[in-house]
């Protein structure tokens, strides 16, 4: 299993819009894809002083499944330009990991 791991930062005042652009528009368009050996997405949000920073983590079989998604350039961020127009600033670069051990045992659909 590999999760991509991707960071974007926003304006405090943008940090509700670009979430519900994620929740309602992008995750779906990603799942819309239908990429064989992609698992689904995670979304994390922490507040700082001066921005809100964004992390996604994906879960994909392979980095096949990756190049599905992403391209042949695997490591190449993919941001449409709806959400650029509501980030300050993200990774352009998407660090890849093997996952070597899951211990989560995580109820499901209990996270909004």
């Amino acid at each position: 299993m590999i999760s991509r791991i991707w960071h974007g930062w926003t304006t405090l005042q943008n940090a509700d819009a670009y979430e519900n652009l994620l929740r309602n528009e992008i995750f779906e368009w990603i799942d819309g894809q239908k990429i064989s050996g992609y698992h689904g997405i995670q979304l994390y949000r922490r507040p700082l002083e001066d921005e809100v920073e964004f992390i996604t983590i994906m879960w994909f079989d392979s980095l096949d499944a990756v190049r599905t998604f992403a391209g042949e350039d695997y490591e190449a961020c993919v941001v449409l330009p709806q959400a650029q127009a509501l980030l300050a600033h993200y990774d352009k670069r998407s660090q890849h990991y093997e996952i070597k051990i899951d211990r989560l045992d995580l109820p499901k659909n209990e996270v909004s």
